[in-house]
């Protein structure tokens, strides 16, 4: 039986994984450019955003439309047992490891889920169910099964899955 996780991120329970894993440019987005890996200028010490009430009117309106599907505070509570980066710097690479791959299985969840509410043939919905169960398993995700999905056969088996939906659509 899958495991469903929260599919909506919850910023205080996170590392501010987005605010360091992502790289944005300046424009009409974002008020500057800053690369992937390193952490946002405007993090204070507590991994809070200086800017989080006001972000649009900081000049940073694609922060607001970024959504993690939970993957964020999954990989910092779940995953790290609530450590961060800034805490133990050792962790940031495998945890932006961690968060990128989190990010496509939350992803991946989401489509599964709303193919669930698809008349799709028997054959399709066995398949559904099975990739579900690769990508919310029962147990808790580990840095080490993180790392072992993304290079599984369950990736691929979704990207081929997924067009052979748009006749049930």
């Amino acid at each position: 039986m899958p495991h469903i996780p929260e599919l909506e991120s919850d910023c205080q329970s996170c590392a501010a994984l987005c605010c360091i894993a992502l790289a944005f440019d300046e424009g009409p987005d974002f008020a500057f450019d800053k690369p992937a890996g390193l952490p946002c200028p405007n993090l204070d010490e507590n991994l809070a955003c200086q800017h989080y009430n006001y972000l649009e009117d900081a000049g940073f309106p694609g922060c607001v439309r970024y959504e993690c599907r939970g993957a964020g505070q999954r990989v910092t509570q779940e995953v790290f047992d609530g450590d961060t980066w800034r805490a133990t710097p050792a962790i940031t690479g495998p945890m932006l490891e961690a968060f990128a791959t989190m990010r496509r299985i939350h992803d991946g969840i989401e489509l599964l889920l709303a193919a669930e509410n698809l008349d799709l043939p028997d054959s399709y919905e066995e398949e559904r169910e099975i990739l579900l169960e690769l990508y919310a398993p029962e147990e808790k995700w580990t840095e080490d099964s993180l790392a072992a999905f993304a290079t599984s056969t369950a990736p691929g088996r979704l990207a081929q899955f997924l067009p052979r939906l748009r006749d049930f659509v």
